[in-house]
């Protein structure tokens, strides 16, 4: 069987991988407020940063020391940092926090142990995605969350919604952590990096787990996970002491700095969602091949927004008319949320397509740039995921 899908893309730069990271939650930057820089701003230039704007603000796409088939590849190889302090932190307490957690979002947050993580997502009423998060249990009673930049001014003013309607009178408290940077150590090289600087046992803390923790005696909350498929960590810590703990993972020579252009193709390689792209408010978890990150628990007692739209999709997955995959496409590399694929030297890329073409093998047309392409559904992630899993 043979469909015919569309990729379009709303920005043209000469990097597929930036034409998607610089698009993520970004309607217009001409139209957005002046940008916003993170702490990390000054070492960026100071470093060769190439910056561009990206979700309101001003990050780095790449180094002048390495282009971003390099930093890609020395990510695969090696570690890079990534500074992803643009994305939303937010820190949750009180009693009634799991509660109303839990009415957000899909995960079992009552069965996730303390000082783990999932991924988790904000769904509306009518059963759409409104955005993808990382959830950290702390305590029982605390939790940390990051969230898309691009996402943040719609995510909080849903959750103040929330706060002020469902969740009147509970004991709930969400902080915006507006102090603290957040960066990612990525790459089969980062424990061995982290090792000489932590006395922690970093053998024992498996993929997404989290902590805290001193780097080389600057206090941090790190948690083993990221958005590459490689192995590594994502250390939150305050402004006031980011560019003093870049500095010290930059004197490792195992480590470069890597920007947008790079983190994207991971991504994209890894098989990892782009919101605003393959999510948004009209798919559904089920659509966006996310039925995993919905708890068993939560799927007979439902309880979260949107549960009455979702969980029939669930129980009778022909109830959901689309679904996320991943091709190969010959030809010019598709803009949008696909490009050539450093790892595998083939242009790959992912799309929503009607339920019923989503089989392994099964043969599109794209259209790229106003012309048709082949295209083959494809199994992901497009190259192995390399997460650490601590000994049994």
């Amino acid at each position: 069987m043979t469909m015919q899908i569309t990729l379009t893309s709303r920005i043209v730069t000469r990097a597929c991988a930036l034409q998607s990271a610089t698009r993520r939650g970004l309607a217009s930057a001409a139209d957005a407020a002046p940008l916003k820089r993170t702490a990390l701003y000054d070492f960026h230039i100071a470093n060769g940063g190439k910056m561009v704007p990206f979700a309101g603000w001003e990050m780095p796409v790449q180094y002048q020391s390495m282009g971003v088939l390099a930093s890609h590849l020395h990510t695969r190889e090696k570690a890079s940092i990534f500074d992803v302090s643009h994305m939303l932190q937010t820190q949750w307490s009180g009693k009634d926090c799991l509660r109303f957690l839990e009415h957000l979002v899909v995960a079992d947050l009552k069965g996730l142990p303390v000082s783990s993580s999932t991924l988790s997502l904000f769904t509306n009423a009518a059963g759409g995605i409104i955005d993808d998060t990382v959830i950290n249990k702390q305590t029982e009673d605390t939790f940390y969350v990051v969230s898309n930049a691009g996402c943040a001014e719609k995510d909080m003013a849903h959750i103040s919604e929330q706060l002020a309607t469902v969740a009147k009178g509970w004991d709930v408290h969400v902080d915006v952590l507006s102090g603290a940077s957040l960066i990612a150590l990525q790459g089969p090289k980062a424990a061995e990096v982290m090792k000489s600087l932590v006395h922690d046992d970093l053998t024992t803390m498996g993929f997404m787990t989290s902590r805290f923790m001193e780097i080389s005696g600057i206090p941090t909350y790190t948690s083993r996970c990221g958005y590459t498929g490689e192995d590594g960590f994502e250390i939150s810590v305050k402004s006031t002491d980011v560019t003093a703990l870049c500095e010290i993972l930059m004197k490792n020579a195992d480590v470069e700095l890597a920007g947008l252009g790079p983190r994207d193709s991971l991504r994209l390689e890894a098989g990892l969602c782009l919101y605003g792209h393959d999510l948004n408010e009209q798919v559904s978890p089920v659509e966006g091949a996310l039925t995993w990150t919905i708890g068993q628990r939560r799927r007979k007692e439902g309880g979260f927004i949107g549960a009455d739209k979702i969980l029939p999709q669930v129980a009778d997955a022909k109830l959901a008319p689309r679904r996320r995959i991943g091709m190969i496409v010959d030809g010019a590399p598709a803009r949008g949320n696909g490009c050539p694929s450093p790892v595998l030297k083939k242009n790959i890329a992912m799309g929503l397509v009607k339920a019923g073409n989503q089989k392994i093998g099964t043969e599109l047309r794209v259209e790229v740039r106003g012309r048709m392409q082949k295209a083959v559904v494809t199994k992901m992630p497009f190259v192995p995921q390399r997460y650490y899993r601590k000994p049994e």
